[in-house]
């Protein structure tokens, strides 16, 4: 059974981020706000979950919080600010858009939206550059030991799923549609074979080790 909160009685929204080891795509984050006292039998860390439940939950978690935000972060950006630093960025826009603060691009959503804020960030990890106005704390494991962050990490991983998949559509050859952008044989061989794409993020070692596949 997760935790709905660290201290009782504070509005905390979880923070979690997808994608941060995939050789291409963008990192997505998520934030979300629950409702005091929320209960949810199925809600968990979304590495715990099937495809299908965590679809569902994306719909129950988009109906019944407060407030939630999506952001993504592109590959450029990526090598740019480095994936940790991307990272935490993406987690920063989207717990800005539950202030009223969004950022060009971020999705939110939420019966309160800007209206009832959160107070206080738990951020899953153990590292976190403030790009908002809000306290914080760090947790490592924390999606699975708090429902707010679990729900973020719903979000983020459905999301970032969904857009791999539509970047499927148009680089076919990488498999994306099954390895999400991962370093998996077959994206390396794809890479080997077709080159990198435009989403590929240069910064990353974009060429395998023939040991470890071999």
């Amino acid at each position: 059974m997760l935790n709905f909160c660290v201290k009782s009685g504070r509005r905390e929204a979880g923070c979690d981020e997808a994608g941060r080891g995939p050789l291409a795509g963008p990192v997505v984050a998520a934030a979300v706000l629950l409702p005091d006292g929320y209960t949810s039998p199925t809600l968990n860390d979304s590495k715990q979950l099937s495809e299908r439940q965590r679809n569902n939950l994306r719909i129950e978690i988009e109906r019944d919080a407060l407030a939630w935000a999506v952001a993504e972060v592109t590959p450029e950006e990526i090598d740019s600010l480095n994936i940790l630093h991307a990272s935490t960025h993406a987690m920063s826009l989207a717990a800005n858009a539950l202030v009223g603060r969004p950022a060009e691009g971020v999705t939110a959503g939420g019966t309160h939206l800007g209206k009832i804020k959160p107070e206080f960030l738990l951020i899953d990890g153990n590292r976190f550059y403030n790009e908002t106005s809000l306290p914080y704390q760090c947790i490592v494991g924390g999606d699975a030991r708090f429902m707010p962050i679990a729900a973020a990490s719903i979000l983020a991983k459905t999301y970032r799923d969904a857009i791999m998949i539509r970047l499927h559509q148009d680089y076919p050859v990488y498999g994306w549609d099954r390895n999400k952008g991962y370093p998996t044989a077959e994206h390396y061989r794809a890479i080997e074979e077709h080159g990198i794409s435009p989403y590929h993020r240069h910064s990353f070692t974009l060429y395998r080790q023939h040991s470890l596949f071999e």
